[in-house]
C-alpha cells in the first residue's frame, strides 16, 4: 500500500428544488440574500437591503436616464468586421453572432439623443453584456460621433462607461480608438461643452484609459471596480500588498480621480442638476427657463390730497447789540 496517493472524491450533483424554476431568485454577491428576480429588475437591477448594483442594461440605463420617449438611437446599423480573420477557441465572427442573439444588440454601445429634464444631450450607454462591453471599432467610432453631435449641436454629451477594455480580437484597431475618442472630446473641452462620464461596475483598461475619465464631471456607482490593469498583474509586478478596497470607486474618491460616487435611483436627478449648472452657456439649444408666473395684485385707487393750511411766514428781529463806548 502506498504512504501516498492522490485522494479520490466523489462527485456531488445539486439538482434545483423541486417547484423552482431556474432564474426565479437572485442571490447577492455581498450579503448573500436572496432576492426575486422580477422585484430586482423593477429596483434597477439593485438589491434593496444591501444596496448591491448588479450590471443594467443598455436600454434599460436609457430608460432610467432619459426623459419618456425622448430617446432617438443612432448609428444602430453599425456592425463589426473582422479585418484580422481572428481565429480562437472560437471565431470573432462566431463570438459577434452569438452576442448580437444573446443581447439583441449590434455592438457593445447604444448611442443617441434625448432630453433629461427638458435638456437635449448626447447620450452614449455600454453594454456589458455584449463581449465584455470590449471597445472595438464600432465602439470607438459610435462614441466618437455621440461626441461630435454634442459639438455640432452644442449639447452636453453624457457617456456611461461599462467595460473591460479594448477588444482584443481587433487588435491594434481597438487600440486607435483611444486616441480617437480622446482626440474629439478635446474639441468638445475647447467649445466648451460639457461632459459627464459615469463610470459603472466594471470600467478597466482601455475605455478606462481614454474616454472615461476625461470628464468635466466624472461620477461612479457605489462600489464600482474601475481600474487599468488587474489586481493581480498589479501586485505581480509591484511585488507590493494592495490596500483594502484597491480599485473601488470609494477608493478613487478618496484620492480624487472621480468627483462623486452616486445611487443608480438618484442618477437621473443628480444629472439634471449638474446639466443646469454647466450648460447654462449653452443657450441657444437649452430650454429657455420660465419666467415666475406674476400675480394679479388689485388696482390701487390713489388717495386725494387734503389741502395743506399755508405755512404762516415769521420774520426774526435781531436785537442791535449795545454800541462800544
Amino acid at each position: 500500500m502506498a504512504f501516498f496517493g492522490k485522494p479520490k472524491y466523489s462527485t456531488v450533483s445539486v439538482k434545483a428544488k423541486d417547484g423552482v424554476a431556474k432564474g426565479i431568485w437572485t442571490k447577492c454577491p455581498e450579503s448573500g440574500e436572496m432576492v426575486f428576480a422580477k422585484e430586482l429588475e423593477k429596483n434597477l437591477m439593485v438589491v434593496p437591503a444591501s444596496g448591491y448594483h448588479f450590471p443594467l442594461s443598455a436600454p434599460k440605463r436609457i430608460e432610467s436616464l432619459v426623459d419618456k420617449g425622448s430617446f432617438v438611437e443612432h448609428d444602430a446599423n453599425l456592425t463589426s468586421a473582422d479585418p484580422l480573420n481572428f481565429k480562437g477557441l472560437a471565431a470573432y465572427k462566431d463570438k459577434l453572432a452569438q452576442n448580437k442573439k444573446k443581447t439583441k444588440l449590434n455592438d457593445a454601445v447604444v448611442s443617441g439623443m434625448a432630453k433629461m429634464g427638458g435638456f437635449p444631450v448626447s447620450l452614449a450607454v455600454m453594454d456589458f453584456r455584449f463581449l465584455g462591453g470590449s471597445m472595438g471599432s464600432v465602439v470607438g467610432e459610435k462614441i466618437t460621433r455621440a461626441i461630435e453631435r454634442g459639438l455640432e449641436q452644442k449639447v452636453p454629451v453624457i457617456i456611461v462607461s461599462a467595460s473591460g477594455g479594448a477588444r482584443m480580437y481587433e487588435g491594434i484597431l481597438s487600440l486607435m480608438q483611444m486616441a480617437k475618442t480622446s482626440a474629439a472630446l478635446a474639441r468638445l473641452s475647447e467649445a466648451k461643452i460639457p461632459y459627464f462620464s459615469i463610470l459603472t461596475n466594471p470600467t478597466m483598461a482601455g475605455v478606462m484609459a481614454s474616454y472615461a475619465t476625461l470628464g468635466d464631471v466624472i461620477i461612479a456607482e457605489p462600489k464600482a471596480l474601475i481600474g487599468f490593469a488587474g489586481r493581480r498583474v498589479i501586485k505581480e509586478t509591484t511585488r507590493a500588498d494592495l490596500p483594502d478596497g484597491f480599485q473601488t470607486s470609494e477608493f478613487l474618491l478618496h484620492r480624487g480621480l472621480i468627483d462623486q460616487i452616486v445611487h443608480r435611483h438618484e442618477m437621473r436627478d443628480k444629472l439634471i442638476t449638474l446639466i443646469g449648472h454647466l450648460g447654462h452657456a449653452l443657450h441657444v439649444n437649452m430650454p429657455a427657463a420660465k419666467a415666475p408666473v406674476k400675480r394679479a395684485t388689485p388696482a390701487r385707487t390713489k388717495a386725494k390730497k387734503k389741502p395743506q393750511p399755508a405755512a404762516k411766514k415769521t420774520t426774526t428781529v435781531r436785537k442791535k447789540s449795545p454800541a462800544k463806548k
